[in-house]
């Protein structure tokens, strides 16, 4: 079976897969960050609006972490990659396949930094799309040295921006617009800071700082699409029924809504209403406010309880009856923490539960819970602390998950920057930032060796304000509720743990 490549022609492809060939457009769009959702959401939507002639440009992907396979993978397919959408749809099960050609190639910016910086330079680039990860937009201090990769990717901004600044002569039709899909508050907002920062601590030119002000259009974002990436399970069944092999399939669900507060300006430069695609122009708060904490924040809660109870999936939980009790419990505490009317969250739940159960999209717990610490912070800490100051106590099913969030992050061993737990006698790797990933591998070996008490632990983690940028044992009752949870995974296992939690 041929590999997916432009060599490919359309008879050796399955009528069922649409392809439009889109060759020689220019590369507007830089988008650091390669991964199955960006591939399924921004590419894609770039690929309805080039169907229908309404934008007409390309991206160059750009990796933003020194080791990975997608790039390489990518430009040894030209570029091309498939998206498959699967599911229910207004009462409509949808299956669709279609080769995304609107990608030109990928970089890597730690062996390919002067392509990097020469795309900077370039008077056909408009845009700058990123999804780093939520940890993605973090400080990180460091020496500007020109001609060398930054590390951290708002470093790794300033630094192509100000390339384009210097070539293009901070000509104010140079500016570009900035549109963060990290899942932050304010991600733009929080990015355009760093940037503003590491030029000061750079001591670039005040030129520099006044066209990133006002040339420059940064925009807060909310992105809403389930992506389940590579079907690793079912890959030969994929390429049979799309006639050729794909080493970069990515799988969602055919939902997709895409809230940016941009301006007439970005919304000409980037037209996704004229495609017809679910863009929601405007203030984010209120999509955000529901997204965030009725359909992220389940996904963090139910992820490292489900998996330590011995499922691999979203729907494998949901059909799960101790779980399925667990999530609605879940969904129970959440609901009254959101600020939006009854009707609406309501409907948002219904929604999210069926799409929870989409059953052709396998949405492995693992995936969810990289840098699940931050998620947890982000996505369900602020629900922890409404819910406090609402009914004055404590939501016992969240307060369980971060439990279950403890007990997942118990490593074997460390492999690298990595953490190394086990389940059921088999491996499972956890990724975070890197202090976070010390501070939990320390504080877990103190109380492996009897040098802490389980107390302890839970409030040494809970203490930590570089974590939490709080200290959370001053939240009432938390440390000891948080303890007593951990104390019953341990001893009685997780599923007997949740059993006992959705009985009471």
């Amino acid at each position: 079976m041929k590999r997916l490549t432009k060599s490919l022609t359309k008879a050796e492809i399955s009528t069922a897969v649409n392809y439009t060939r889109l060759e020689d457009l220019p590369e507007k769009v830089v988008q650091f960050g390669e991964g199955n959702f960006l591939r399924c959401f921004i590419d894609w939507m770039l690929q309805q609006m080039n169907n229908q002639g309404v934008f007409n440009g390309r991206a160059v992907l750009v990796q933003p972490i020194a080791h990975g396979p997608v790039i390489d993978m990518l430009n040894e397919q030209d570029g091309l990659y498939t998206v498959v959408l699967r599911g229910i749809q207004n009462g409509e099960t949808v299956d669709t396949s279609e080769v995304i050609s609107s990608v030109s190639r990928g970089l890597n910016p730690y062996t390919q930094w002067e392509e990097v910086l020469a795309l900077a330079a370039s008077p056909d680039l408009e845009i700058v799309f990123s999804n780093t990860t939520e940890a993605g937009i973090t400080y990180l201090k460091e020496a500007y040295v020109e001609g060398k990769t930054p590390e951290s990717y708002p470093a790794k901004l300033t630094s192509f921006l100000f390339c384009r600044f210097q070539e293009l002569e901070g000509s104010g039709d140079s500016g570009l617009v900035i549109v963060p899909c990290e899942l932050i508050e304010e991600n733009a907002i929080k990015l355009k800071e760093l940037v503003l920062r590491h030029a000061a601590e750079w001591e670039l030119p005040k030129e520099f700082v006044r066209w990133i002000n006002e040339d420059n259009h940064f925009c807060n974002t909310l992105v809403d699409r389930i992506v389940t990436g590579y079907p690793k399970d079912s890959v030969d069944e994929f390429h049979r029924l799309l006639g050729y092999e794909d080493k970069l399939i990515t799988v969602g669900e055919p939902y997709h809504m895409f809230a940016v507060d941009g301006d007439e300006t970005v919304q000409e430069k980037i037209p996704f209403h004229k495609a017809g695609l679910n863009i929601r122009w405007g203030d984010i708060t209120p999509h955000r406010e529901l997204k965030v904490r009725l359909l992220n924040g389940p996904h963090t809660m139910m992820f490292s309880v489900a998996y330590l109870a011995g499922v691999d999936t979203v729907l494998q939980a949901m059909e799960d009856a101790v779980l399925r009790k667990f999530i609605d419990k879940g969904f129970h505490e959440l609901t009254p923490t959101v600020y939006a009317g009854e009707d609406e969250k309501n409907a948002f739940v219904q929604a999210v539960t069926e799409r929870f159960l989409n059953p052709y999209n396998k949405h492995f717990l693992l995936d969810i819970g990289l840098n699940a610490v931050y998620k947890f912070k982000s996505r369900l800490l602020p629900s922890v602390e409404r819910y406090i100051e609402s009914k004055g106590t404590l939501p016992k099913t969240i307060v369980f998950s971060l439990a279950a969030l403890f007990a997942f992050y118990r490593p074997v061993r460390r492999d690298g920057k990595a953490l190394v737990g086990e389940r059921d006698g088999m491996e499972y790797t956890m990724r975070e930032n890197e202090n976070v990933i010390d501070a939990i591998y320390t504080t877990w070996n103190k109380f492996s060796a009897n040098e802490t008490t389980l107390s302890q632990f839970v409030a040494t983690l809970l203490g930590d304000t570089s974590i939490w940028d709080k200290d959370l044992n001053n939240l009432p009752g938390l440390t000891n509720a948080v303890t007593a949870d951990l104390q019953q995974i341990l001893e009685q296992g997780m599923r007997a743990a949740v059993e006992a939690l959705v009985s009471k």
